[in-house]
């Protein structure tokens, strides 16, 4: 059985914390058995690992997840790389024709898909691996994993069988998605589960599901016309479709950390960063990426989140609504993680025609920042920390502490760091092209 980890979302729920470059799986605040802080992505692969099922386990993410995953998880995994996001039913197509043309799959193969940032106890991803028997026995199109309800939840989708349960293998009749607490009960009643957003198939159902809808079987061919993909859910496009589903229960710890109410549930500690609560102010986290000091006093149930893309200070319970308050407003990324190290925007200026950006760069040792500039732009660099090699268009020199460089416009630039490098960088850009980002690769 080949595992396909889903890591395309973008996580708004999660704001300021999540963004375009950063997604929430990527955020380091909950606790590994050691107590070191570590990302959903990194805790759910640690658990595969664990269950020795790393080796058959891919991850579909977006191009721009690259650097983070790699720095995240190393290059412990093969990357299916989304050209644009298009939710899970074009991820999985796309990871379906990468397994059958690249990996070279029979179309008899099972493939399972999760999510990557479900909060669940080892033996959750025994039960995925058991989908394999489920659907070899029962002939089924489409296998399930859903969680036995503890209470009468009203933000969880529902598994719902044709009739009572008798056996381990349900027969689904229909899915309900978050119903009231009442109908949730009812559906609890009749044997519902919540569903998990696990599925599982034979290569040859979505392979062939591809050629029926005139789509390309093979990877390089698909990637080219993934704009043609059906922007939908995998739910909506073919498990509601699908003749013969069948579910398995899952019975333990299961948790969707997708918002500030349930992720702060499962933290550690109560204050992250620079920062101090009161005794007084029960149930309120604080977690602070900033350099200035947060002080809680009296606050009850809340999340004070504070990040260089922005604060947010909610009611815990109500937090979720600011995905409806950030809306389709343009994004404009002010922290970002890859392999080589970090961008922080400190500070941005209109200044007539232009914008001036400060932007402080970590570089780690050993690795490599390269950036470009185009017509209208030029930057000043100051190294704060550390030392490396500068490399030039025309020339290569040993830059340290105390050091400032400067970048003309359409010039190219290497950092290597030999230590930890800090650096500030200011740069001007004309207003037309305010807001673009750094563009840097890691080598």
């Amino acid at each position: 059985m080949k595992l396909v980890l889903l890591s395309g979302g973008a996580g708004k729920r999660l704001w300021p914390l999540s963004n375009g470059a950063r997604s929430k799986q990527f955020l380091r605040v909950l606790k590994d058995e050691k107590g070191c802080l570590e990302s959903m992505v990194q805790r759910v692969w640690r658990q595969i690992k664990q269950v020795s099922l790393d080796g058959d386990t891919l991850i579909a993410a977006g191009s721009h997840q690259v650097e983070i995953l790699e720095h995240q998880l190393g290059h412990q995994a093969t990357l299916i790389l989304e050209p644009e996001r298009r939710d899970t039913f074009a991820a999985i197509a796309l990871s379906a024709s990468y397994l059958y043309s690249i990996e070279g799959e029979s179309l008899n193969s099972i493939i399972g898909v999760l999510p990557v940032d479900p909060y669940v106890e080892d033996h959750f991803f025994t039960k995925v691996s058991e989908l394999e028997q489920a659907l070899e026995s029962s002939g089924a199109d489409i296998g399930l994993v859903g969680v036995t309800p503890t209470y009468p939840s009203s933000k969880y989708g529902y598994i719902v069988p044709q009739s009572s349960a008798s056996s381990e293998l349900i027969k689904v009749g229909h899915f309900k998605e978050k119903p009231t607490e009442e109908v949730a009960e009812k559906l609890i009643d009749q044997g519902g589960l919540w569903n998990s957003g696990v599925f599982a198939f034979k290569l040859e159902y979505m392979i062939s599901l591809l050629v029926d809808m005139g789509l390309p079987i093979h990877y390089e061919e698909l990637v080219k016309k993934y704009s043609q993909i059906p922007k939908n859910s995998f739910d909506y496009e073919v498990v509601e479709k699908a003749d013969h589903v069948v579910a398995m229960a899952y019975e333990g710890f299961w948790k969707d950390l997708g918002t500030w109410n349930t992720l702060t549930e499962e933290m550690g500690t109560v204050v992250t960063g620079n920062g101090r609560s009161c005794e007084e102010s029960i149930n309120t986290h604080v977690i602070n990426e900033l350099d200035i000091p947060i002080k809680v006093i009296g606050v009850q149930d809340a999340i004070i989140a504070a990040s260089p893309d922005g604060i947010l200070v909610a009611d815990k319970q109500k937090s979720p609504r600011i995905k409806h308050l950030l809306g389709e407003e343009e994004e404009r990324v002010r922290y970002v993680e890859e392999s080589w190290g970090t961008a922080r925007t400190l500070e941005t200026i209109l200044d007539g025609l232009y914008e001036y950006m400060t932007t402080r760069i970590s570089i780690r040792k050993g690795h490599t920042f390269e950036t470009s500039l185009v017509k209208g732009e030029n930057e000043v660099w100051t190294i704060v920390k550390g030392k490396g090699r500068s490399i030039g268009e025309t020339e290569e020199s040993l830059i340290r502490a105390g050091d400032v460089l400067q970048l003309p416009a359409g010039s190219g630039h290497i950092m290597k760091a030999e230590e930890n490098l800090e650096i500030i960088v200011v740069r001007r850009a004309h207003c037309e092209r305010k807001g673009a980002p750094l563009e840097a690769v890691s080598k």
